[in-house]
This record gives structure tokens, sequence and C-alpha cells, in this order.
């Protein structure tokens, strides 16, 4: 079986960075969500609009198909409800392994501010929080994002049991 790692969290926790040093470390390709959403869902974000459960299932469906057809892979996507999670699961139809993200509003709040060029304000950040449902650990691994990348990824490749390709 090919792995199938989803980094998950709100805006600005740090999936595209975790999930970068996850593909160096298992030497399995990284793709980024975002890049997935359609034209319009960018559009929408840009200008401050939260996106809406009709604009995240077409993209949660990408996410899956992806993640079907170019196992191994690491993909970092919000997966911010248990019914997103649950959607990509469906999607793939086989094993998916979630890792959340996690961290305090004001910390990643700070991240947010410092980075440029996202369509992802950080006016966008509150309803990033208001929809999330921390998955509990039936769901997926929770690491918190306020210690070092190696402590982080060393976390993660301990759940996975080491390089399990």
């Amino acid at each position: 079986m090919s792995l199938r790692l989803v980094i998950m969290g709100v805006a600005g926790c740090g999936k595209s960075t975790v999930g970068a040093a996850m593909s160096e470390q298992l030497r399995i390709p990284y793709q980024d969500g975002d890049d997935l959403h359609s034209a319009d869902a960018v559009q929408k974000m840009r200008a401050g609009i939260p996106l809406d459960d009709d604009d995240r299932w077409p993209w949660l469906d990408r996410i899956a198909e992806t993640l079907s057809n170019e196992a191994p892979l690491i993909i970092g996507c919000s997966a911010l409800r248990r019914a997103y999670r649950n959607r990509i699961r469906t999607g793939v139809g086989g094993e998916v392994t979630f890792v959340h993200l996690a961290g305090d509003r004001d910390l990643i709040a700070s991240r947010m501010a410092l980075r440029s060029g996202h369509y992802m304000p950080l006016s966008l950040l509150d309803s990033q929080f208001a929809t999330l449902e921390r998955p509990g650990p039936d769901e997926a691994l929770e690491v918190t994002i306020d210690q070092s990348m190696e402590a982080i990824v060393g976390q993660v490749l301990s759940h996975l049991g080491g390089n399990p390709q």
C-alpha cells in the first residue's frame, strides 16, 4: 500500500513547510492542496470571503482524486471538518493518514502576518478556527506547532513507524 498523508489545519499553521520537510524525509512528493482550488474559490478568498461547503466539496474531491492517483503522496489540505476528512477518505477508497498541525490563534496570526504572496488573508483566520472540528485520536495525529521542525517531523515519522512507503 502506498502512503497517503494529509497535513491538515487552519491557514498559516505550517502545512506547506511541514509537508515539504516530510517530503524530504520520506522521499515522496508533496502537493499543496491550495493549488487544487478552483479559480472562483481563490478569488473569493482573495476578496476576504470565507468558502462554504459548496465551494469545498469539488476541491475535496480533487484532493481525494490526487491522493488516489498519485500515491505515495503528501498533500496539504485544511480538512477542517470531520465531514471534509470523511469525504477525502471516501473519495480515496483506501487508507489516508491525517496529521493535524495545531496551534493557538495568536501564534498562527503572527506567522500569517509575515508571509507574502498568499491569497488567504489574515482576516479569514477567525472563520477557519470557527469551522475547525478538531480531530480526535481516532482520526488524526495532532502535533503542536510551537516546537522545532525537527520535533514536528520526528513525531510524524514516529507515528508512521519510520519510513512507511
